[in-house]
């Protein structure tokens, strides 16, 4: 027979105890859409290997290699890029080059064109349209010596996979309409400098383009670890605590000081991006890792993350590093070289799937709340939240969500209705809090993480 829990036991567990309450009136949790299922389906993995294949196919994409030719290096890269956007966007994708002359610079001999291939999908609803979510892999690739722009540099895995994967989803996600818009962009020079996305970024925050969310994917193309482990059931997600930003603003100071550097607006992007990658790919694992990027390593997401946007690396679970930034060559019976021979693109289009369900739920959902606050005037063991009010039409409201201080997720959740204020019985010393956005189809929106108001 159970043995009841005893009324001081529940005191002490007090959070997870509401937690377990609120769980059946949330009204508010995060609804299947079929879009979405469908969108997921729809990801080829055939398409992707075919890709992976053209891509390989330019023997080299050096960003200093050859750009008159039709065959090879990455100017005729970039074209074929653009080109097959255009035709599978039929129309409604926007394709541009988003191109500019770098310097001399420790890896760049001479100053170089840098070119991106950038394919807007733009949203279509007004108080929407001007959020933008941006998807990435970089298209550039090299061999030992990252001034070789001459010798064969497949890149098959790094990062033809990330760069198949973006063509992919712009081309199966093209056919649909979204509430904001979706930028799907293979850059340039990663490997020199990360120069390609760095550009775009600073570009977007010099003109006030809204980025609510950035992807990357960087390595994406291998489920096989060095010693022959295979491992396709996950990916692992980096996503950056407090951004190492020259100076802290106010409201990153405040997130310091209230305990709150685990619900940076990267965190809270990876949150929901595990949420709704495992919600939609069935027996597949988002790994969250909680740091920038790998030990001392970087990609294209961290050019957004310096001009304050919250951005993501998607990297497969293991990297081996005979098949990463090496000459094509054999030595003990060992192949070296990043060749398409080493790429699964079974596991290349899971991670694209990951991404598809993430991006779309997020252009689908409304904005993450603005200006959350808890009220702090007088002491008190409940908690007041306040919140603006959201502005899309199809708005049904808002759900607070809450973890204990020591777990990584959300662990409890309650829709509180079309409203901008909550009081929680939940003391704000011992849960962390959120406020998430819900449209009337059931998107949910991230999370935005309150900060004090006296």
């Amino acid at each position: 027979m159970p043995v009841p829990m005893k009324p001081v036991a529940c005191a002490v567990l007090l959070s997870a105890c509401a937690m377990a309450a609120a769980a059946p009136a949330d009204t508010g949790a995060p609804k299947r859409q079929a879009d979405i299922d469908a969108i997921v389906r729809e990801i080829s993995p055939q398409r992707i290997h075919g890709y992976i294949e053209k891509l390989v196919g330019f023997g080299t994409r050096h960003t200093m290699s050859e750009t008159e030719s039709d065959t090879r290096g990455i100017g005729a890269a970039r074209r074929w890029i653009k080109a097959e956007l255009e035709r599978c966007g039929a129309g409604k994708l926007q394709v541009t080059f988003d191109s500019h002359v770098h310097p001399v610079a420790p890896r760049l001999s001479k100053p170089t064109e840098i070119v991106n291939v950038v394919a807007t999908l733009p949203g279509t609803q007004a108080q929407a349209k001007d959020r933008v979510y941006v998807v990435s892999g970089h298209y550039d690739s090299r061999v030992t010596d990252v001034m070789d722009a001459t010798s064969d540099a497949p890149g098959a895995n790094d990062d033809a996979s990330g760069t198949a994967a973006v063509m992919e989803l712009a081309c199966v996600m093209a056919k649909r309409q979204f509430d904001a818009t979706l930028v799907f962009m293979a850059v340039a020079a990663e490997e020199q400098g990360l120069f390609g996305a760095g550009h775009w970024a600073e570009q977007a925050r010099k003109n006030n383009v809204d980025v609510a969310g950035m992807f990357t994917n960087d390595i994406i193309g291998s489920s096989v670890d060095e010693n022959g482990k295979r491992d396709d059931k996950q990916v692992r997600l980096f996503a950056e605590g407090i951004p190492a930003l020259k100076e802290v603003p106010d409201a990153l100071r405040t997130l310091i000081q209230t305990g709150g550097e685990n619900d940076s607006p990267s965190r809270q992007l990876a949150r929901h991006v595990k949420e709704t990658g495992e919600r939609y790919v069935k027996n597949f694992k988002v790994t969250v890792i909680q740091r920038r990027d790998r030990y001392l390593r970087g990609g294209d997401h961290i050019p957004f993350l310096e001009q304050g946007y919250a951005a993501l690396r998607f990297t497969e679970p293991a990297e081996d590093f005979r098949h990463q930034h090496q000459d094509l060559r054999k030595e003990g019976g060992t192949q070296y070289g990043d060749l398409i021979e080493f790429v699964d693109s079974g596991y290349t289009a899971q991670v694209a799937r990951v991404n598809a369900a993430a991006l779309a739920s997020l252009a689908l959902a409304p904005a993450a709340p603005r200006d959350v606050r808890v009220l702090t005037a007088k002491l008190d063991n409940k908690t007041d939240l306040t919140w603006q009010p959201n502005k899309e039409p199809d708005l049904a409201g808002y759900r607070v969500v809450w973890r204990e201080t020591t777990a990584a997720n959300w662990q409890g959740a309650k829709f509180v209705g079309n409203v901008t204020s909550f009081r929680s019985d939940l003391s704000k010393d011992n849960v962390f809090f959120g406020v998430q956005a819900v449209d009337k189809d059931g998107n949910v929106s991230p999370a935005t993480y309150p900060l004090p108001q006296r």
